[in-house]
């Protein structure tokens, strides 16, 4: 068995390529999404079928949002750690630990809120995956074609799709424990996948600080910050609204479990295609017009959702052009990270960014409860989404244009001087 494992090593070296890599990173990613975002469609249904107790909005969306703030904030080391061991060490580690918490829904935590709280808080670790994937990727593509190769990575948040698609399916017509069976059993193919195909990029820069030096200084970088604020509207939109549109659309235009969860499964892809497109219209014409236009759309959209307009019509309309549009926002924030940051600081940077961006996703399902819960209505959450939204594109056209200008300045002088 050994003699296979070296032989299988020693193919996958002959075999590497950015493609490769690639393709590997964005099946992780999905796959580790896919278990990430179990919790989301069955909230609703644990409510309405009262295993879990009389539970209220408020309730269900807590449950839904645990899994998210634990994956936001883990990223923050699991970026460090992926610039200090590399993906191909990670990626497998994060897919196996995730099993765990898997499990332990499985057979432990399905009739008590209390435990699927500890075990959804556990689950974030499949959420910290995309803080492996963009250091991984980032270090295999040469600058010009980051954007792209990231923004297809990205697509793997499609992952969540999967969960949409299958997971009420298999609970009620297979039986409550199938999506975590399989689940975890697909985790535990592609982690052994990983182990035996992945290989680091040549040539990749790794940090000789301390870990604590490391995170200090990222934190301490302009355009950390920014892109911090730039993701947390972005993907914090698209996760708040992939965890609690189900809940949304259930309530507020009385829809079954399994069409909310079909049509938060659209929105999903929708964001999936177009986060790929947003990669590669950086890559041509530069981040900041790809924001600016991403951002625009969602203050236009969420202004008009918080009307409430019927899903036959302008409601379906506006909520895929805002799925496009924080697709395309997401894309575009790390193609922006990968064309002003040194790469040895591409893992941690992305860290705190991805933590940004899933802490973006925390709370806007919390408000969402709260204020339903006093108002029965959804308009101010909405509303708020908006302002967010406007707010994010005024610092894009001012303080990150200016950004991106100093940084290529001073590279183009950087290059003259060292040309001289």
């Amino acid at each position: 068995m050994t003699d296979v494992l070296v032989a299988s090593r020693r193919d996958a070296e002959k075999i590497a390529s950015p493609g490769l890599m690639l393709g590997l990173a964005t099946l992780g990613f999905a796959v580790n999404f896919w278990a990430w975002a179990l919790i989301s469609p069955l909230g609703p249904m644990f409510r309405d079928q009262g295993t879990l107790g009389a539970l209220s909005e408020s309730d269900v969306a807590l449950l839904v949002a645990v899994p998210v703030i634990v994956g936001a904030l883990g990223r923050i080391l699991v970026g460090a750690f992926t610039d200090k061991y590399g993906g191909r060490l990670m990626f497998p580690l994060v897919s196996a630990l995730t099993i765990v918490p898997v499990l332990f829904i499985a057979f432990v935590a399905l009739d008590s809120y209390a435990l699927l709280l500890v075990g959804g808080f556990f689950l974030g670790i499949g959420g910290t995956a995309f803080a492996v994937g963009v250091p991984f990727v980032n270090a295999w593509f040469p600058p010009e074609r980051r954007g792209l190769a990231v923004g297809i990575f990205g697509a793997g948040m499609g992952g969540t799709a999967i969960s949409a698609l299958t997971t009420v399916k298999l609970y009620t017509g297979v039986g409550e424990k199938a999506p975590f069976l399989i689940t975890a059993a697909v985790l535990g193919a592609y982690a052994v996948l990983a182990w035996l195909l992945m290989r680091d990029a040549p040539g990749r820069t790794v940090p000789t600080t301390s870990l604590v030096s490391r995170l200090n200084g990222n934190a301490r970088l302009s355009i950390t910050w920014q892109a911090s604020i730039l993701y947390a509207a972005a993907f914090g939109g698209y996760v708040a609204f992939s965890v609690y549109l189900p809940a949304y659309l259930k309530t507020a235009h009385g829809l079954s479990a399994a069409d909310a969860s079909n049509r938060m499964a659209g929105f999903v892809v929708v964001a999936v295609l177009l986060r790929p497109m947003g990669g590669w219209l950086s890559d041509r014409f530069g981040a900041v017009p790809v924001l600016t236009g991403g951002y625009a759309v969602v203050c236009v959209c969420a202004a008009i959702s918080a009307w409430t307009p019927p899903l036959d019509g302008v409601g379906t309309v506006v909520f895929l052009a805002m799925a496009a549009a924080l697709g395309s926002g997401s894309g575009a924030t790390f193609a922006l990270i990968a064309q002003v940051t040194d790469p040895a600081r591409v893992g941690g940077v992305t860290g705190l960014v991805g933590a940004a961006g899933g802490l973006g996703g925390f709370v806007p399902p919390l408000i969402m409860g709260y204020v339903y819960g006093r108002t029965d209505s959804y308009a101010i959450g909405l509303v708020l989404l908006s302002v967010t939204a406007a707010l994010t594109l005024v610092l894009t056209l001012t303080v990150v244009r200016s950004t991106v200008r100093n940084t290529v300045g001073s590279t183009v002088q950087a290059t003259e001087g060292s040309t001289a």
